[in-house]
């Protein structure tokens, strides 16, 4: 698996926690979901990802989005 693909594997599963979260705990949780959906779009336009740098030292191969 590379970074790239455990960004977004990682990005779903906060995703649906924070879905259930919010659904089960406190609907304040969706502060969390709108959270991970800012840092996704960043992402994408400027390339860094907190996620991609900590799974990079974790010794996850290059992928084609995030070096």
């Amino acid at each position: 698996m590379n970074i790239d693909r455990a960004v977004f594997a990682f990005a779903g599963v906060m995703t649906l926690l924070s879905v259930a979260l919010t659904h089960f705990v406190s609907p304040w949780f969706v502060l969390f979901t709108v959270f991970i959906g800012l840092n996704l779009l960043q992402s994408a336009f400027s390339g860094f990802c907190p996620a991609a740098i900590v799974f990079k030292k974790l010794g996850f191969s290059s992928g084609s989005a995030f070096r």
